[in-house]
């Protein structure tokens, strides 16, 4: 009976948090669990492979992320996603545990971060995004600039460059 009444909640409560250092492992797990299983339709076991071994040092991995305005997404307490800002304007790594896929946690996370960019000024953001993230971008309202090709430890993935122009700052009169 208990998971049933877990189920029966529509709108489990979403929250976000900064970065912290501890955080490291856990989302380093995110990201592979994410990269395996949500982009299967669109890269090779070999390409999904090359990718997720960007997380294989987790101790670069969080210096990567406590580098960066990084948010982490939490469900009833736990981390289940985090988005990161490069510098004032480009989406570095944006990524939700499979398991709560569609229940609007990138959804939380991209509203914050933009909300956070144009609050400093940033006029636009970019986004390298992945074949398998492009829809969900373009309905944020991102635009497509180029697709790309980066190599990962040997192998070729594709990407496309994409852009969103934020709301102008307005000054206070």
């Amino acid at each position: 009976m208990g998971s049933r009444a877990m189920m029966a909640r529509a709108h489990p409560k979403l929250a976000l948090r900064p970065y912290l250092a501890a955080d490291a492992p856990l989302l380093a797990e995110i990201f592979r669990a994410s990269i395996e299983e949500l982009t299967a339709e669109d890269y090779s076991p070999a390409q999904q492979a090359a990718w997720a071994s960007a997380a294989d040092d987790e101790t670069a991995f969080g210096e990567k992320l406590a580098g960066r305005l990084t948010l982490v997404g939490m469900l009833e307490g736990s981390p289940v996603g985090f988005v990161s800002l490069e510098g004032s304007d480009k989406i570095d790594m944006l990524y939700v545990h499979p398991a709560v896929a569609g229940q609007g946690v990138a959804t939380l996370l991209c509203d914050a971060l933009e909300k956070l960019a144009g609050s400093r000024g940033t006029p636009r953001l970019t986004v390298e995004a992945s074949d398998s993230a492009s829809g969900f971008f373009e309905q944020r309202g991102y635009a497509a600039r180029q697709r790309n090709t980066v190599s990962l430890n040997g192998e070729w993935l594709a990407n496309t460059s994409m852009q969103k122009q934020l709301a102008a700052k307005r000054e206070a009169s």
